[in-house]
């Protein structure tokens, strides 16, 4: 355990249980949230890969337009 994470656990360690549950959990959910991630750019990265080559190609050959925010 890294130094900075063991001062993050003593402090949390100080506060009430319902407070130290409330954070355990949102940790949980943002360490599920990164692997579900992960995960998803693993099973689709080939994918992705060949669009962004697509669209190079198109920008390339002066198929695309600039992006005009206002317009959004």
């Amino acid at each position: 355990m890294t130094p900075l994470l063991q001062q993050a656990f003593t402090t949390l360690a100080a506060l009430p249980a319902d407070e130290q549950d409330a954070v355990a959990a949102w940790l949980m959910d943002e360490l599920a949230a990164e692997d579900a991630f992960d995960r998803a750019m693993t099973a689709t990265g080939s994918r992705l890969a060949g669009l962004a080559t697509q669209a190079l190609v198109e920008h390339r050959a002066g198929e695309t337009v600039p992006l005009d925010a206002e317009s959004l």
